[in-house]
């Protein structure tokens, strides 16, 4: 499969952002020495003396340094424009299988590069926000819906960290250098962005944000509107919705039927009014209505990708007329159709690439389930709670797939954390790889696994022991965020195996990283979000405008 192609436009802005990186990694050095310097004075001894190895190699490797920095940014540049992750998870074509074991080291270096990200996209905030509507417009995106930016904050700090690493001092001196380096980078940042904007408006670029930027009452799009947790009382609202068809009609006893709705494929869309023609009671035909606004507000909903929204907007017909025969439906939190609909949405926000085969496994899975309750004649509770079930089933399945692939590197693990736990092992990230090929396989029923109880003393510790296989959560690795689920937790606590949620990628966290990384806010577990719940708050607006 090809990469995406490139205009000239944005392949001439990206040509002339990396000349320029060369002058500012200079200026880096510069920055960074300058401030090390003026905290001298308030140094400890054996701190002055760390920090004068760390300038002097600064001094006598700034160009190797400095070719690492850029060859770094290249590489992840080039990866952005052909949109690939900036770390490669693609499974090596040699037979033997190696893992990394992630521990308080490489926490230690996460940690930072946070740190440098942040500072970064917070000294720089507006003049990262102005130059995103420039290179929107330069890809033709002109409702700024993505940040096509390939010299993002995240960019720089790993391509610093890149350069760290060439330093041939301790670990402890390249964290020192990625900690002094930060304020400077954000600084310099800040003026290239401003820069890079000037230039493009110089070259007759017309930044997107101002042509679309029409947001008070019926914007195009509504940014943050819908990202809320309140969950307005559908029972309450359908009291709020207007039912103009107050005069009774003929009334046969049956709801009309599925071929009038829309299809995934096209085709006419089913109003309301069609589906309540057979009767003269008002709070079924607000309830009717509701569920219609509501399904609107679903498919403009930006968090519901293209491909999710077709799923759920087959959905739409039968809703309406399961409306007229469930009044459960209205409890949100609880009915099978919401929690289907929520949960799919979940599960594919983890996988985002819509070329991820898992994540078209799934949705041909939840279309065929959608189609079956869609040609069903008559709407009731148990389709949806079968509906249900059958997205929980395969979600188990795929589960049980990934852990089954996943059984040597776990059988490795639980050896390596046995003899941990017996003191016979010492394990280094940044040194040894756990060889897992020639290790036995674990054949057991891993979903049931569970860690052994044990005193928690803290929040975090409360968390962590709280997983469970199969959660999710969103952790910062190796520079970047990730959401991963847990796979396996090792049966004395110590080793946790985790999935990357958007590719093949593994990763073994000791239980002292784990909990750094909570404390430090680079983990905490993912939580599903209510679709249902923002298109209801969205339509309760919508209601209250009109009144």
């Amino acid at each position: 499969m090809g990469s995406p192609r490139v205009s000239p436009a944005m392949q001439q802005f990206v040509d002339d952002e990396l000349l320029r990186a060369p002058l500012l990694f200079d200026q880096l050095i510069d920055g960074t020495l300058d401030k090390v310097r003026k905290g001298l004075a308030q140094m400890a001894p054996v701190q002055r003396s760390t920090v004068g190895d760390l300038m002097q190699a600064l001094l006598s490797q700034r160009s190797r340094l400095g070719d690492y920095f850029i060859r770094s940014l290249q590489e992840q540049v080039g990866l952005t424009l052909a949109r690939r992750p900036a770390v490669s998870h693609e499974p090596t074509p040699a037979r033997r299988m190696s893992l990394s074991l992630v521990d308080e080291e490489v926490v230690a270096m996460d940690v930072e590069l946070s740190h440098v990200i942040a500072g970064i996209n917070s000294t720089a905030e507006y003049e990262l926000r102005e130059l995103q509507t420039y290179i929107s417009a330069l890809v033709g995106d002109m409702d700024v819906t993505g940040d096509h930016n390939p010299f993002r904050a995240e960019a720089y700090a790993r391509a610093v960290w890149a350069a760290a690493q060439a330093l041939p001092l301790s670990r402890g001196h390249q964290l020192a250098f990625m900690r002094a380096a930060g304020a400077p980078l954000a600084q310099l940042l800040r003026v290239a962005y401003a820069s890079s904007t000037s230039r493009l408006e110089s070259m007759g670029i017309e930044p997107a944000a101002h042509r679309t930027l029409i947001l008070p009452s019926g914007s195009r799009r509504g940014p943050r509107a819908n990202e809320t947790t309140f969950s307005p009382d559908l029972h309450r609202m359908r009291d709020t919705m207007p039912a103009p068809v107050d005069t009774p009609l003929s009334y046969d006893g049956q709801a009309p039927r599925a071929g009038k709705a829309t299809s995934a494929a096209g085709g006419r869309k089913e109003h309301w009014t069609e589906v309540v023609r057979g009767t003269s009671n008002r709070v079924d035909r607000q309830a009717v209505e509701l569920v219609s606004r509501l399904f609107e507000a679903m498919q403009s909903n930006e968090r519901v990708p293209a491909d999710v929204g077709m799923v759920i907007a087959r959905l739409h017909g039968p809703a309406m007329r399961l409306a007229l025969r469930d009044a459960s439906m209205l409890d949100q939190d609880k009915h099978p159709l919401w929690r289907f609909i929520n949960h799919l949405c979940f599960e594919c926000e983890m996988a985002p690439d819509a070329a991820d085969p898992d994540r078209k496994l799934l949705l041909k899975a939840a279309r065929a389930t959608v189609e079956q309750l869609a040609a069903e004649p008559e709407q009731n509770n148990g389709l949806y709670r079968w509906a249900l079930d059958q997205l929980e089933s395969f979600l188990h399945k795929r589960l049980t797939r990934r852990l089954t692939a996943a059984a040597s590197q776990i059988g490795a693990l639980q050896k390596l954390e046995d003899k941990f736990l017996s003191g016979r092992a010492q394990a280094s990230s940044f040194h040894g790889m756990l060889d897992v090929d020639e290790l036995d396989t674990v054949p057991a029923d891993l979903l049931d696994r569970r860690p052994p109880p044990t005193r928690h003393d803290t929040s975090t510790d409360e968390w962590l022991d709280g997983l469970r296989p199969g959660d999710w959560v969103r952790m910062f690795l190796q520079g970047r965020w990730v959401h991963c689920r847990l796979l396996w937790p090792g049966e004395h606590g110590e080793i946790w195996l985790f999935g990357d949620g958007a590719s093949d990628a593994t990763w073994a966290v000791r239980r002292g990283a784990l909990l750094n990384m909570h404390n430090e806010r680079l983990a905490k577990t993912l939580k599903e979000r209510s679709i249902v719940g923002s298109a209801a708050a969205r339509v309760q607006e919508q209601v209250g405008v009109a009144a």
